[in-house]
C-alpha cells in the first residue's frame, strides 16, 4: 500500500486550492521575503506560460520558488548547458528550480595513470 505524501500536514490537493497569502505562512522566511518583494520578468513569463498550460516550458530562472500553481507540469530548467526537464511533485514546494536541475557533473576518479605514484616507475613504458 503506498503511503499518501503529505506538505505540512496537506493533500495535493489541498496545497493546489492555497490561496498566494496562505502559501506564504507555510513557508520559510528567506523564501516569503523574497516572494514578497515581487517576480522578476523572467519569473513572470514563466508564470504566464505555466497558466496557459503551454508545452514544452523552458526557462533560465533557476531562482523561482516553486509555487502551488506549478504542481503537475513539466518544465525545462537550464542547468548552463542544455535543459533538464523536471516535473514538478509535492515534495519540490517552497523549493527553488535549480535545486533540481545540478549545474555541476560529480567527479569520479580512475585508477591513477603512469607516473602518477611512485610505484609506477618501476613500470617500463613501451
Amino acid at each position: 500500500m503506498a503511503k499518501e505524501i503529505k506538505w505540512r500536514g496537506m493533500s495535493e490537493e489541498e496545497v493546489k486550492s492555497l490561496d498566494f497569502n496562505k502559501f506564504l505562512e507555510l513557508i520559510p522566511s528567506q523564501r516569503r521575503r523574497s516572494l514578497k518583494r515581487g517576480f522578476t520578468k523572467d519569473q513572470e513569463a514563466l508564470l504566464k506560460k505555466l497558466k496557459k498550460n503551454e508545452k514544452n516550458i523552458k526557462t533560465h530562472s533557476r531562482g523561482m520558488i516553486i509555487l502551488p500553481e506549478m504542481l503537475g507540469h513539466v518544465i525545462q530548467i537550464h542547468n548552463g548547458k542544455g535543459y533538464i526537464k523536471i516535473t514538478i511533485t509535492l515534495e519540490m514546494m517552497a523549493h527553488t528550480l535549480g535545486e533540481f536541475a545540478p549545474s555541476r557533473k560529480m567527479v569520479s576518479h580512475s585508477s591513477a595513470g603512469v607516473g602518477a605514484t611512485r610505484s609506477s616507475k618501476a613500470v617500463t613504458a613501451r
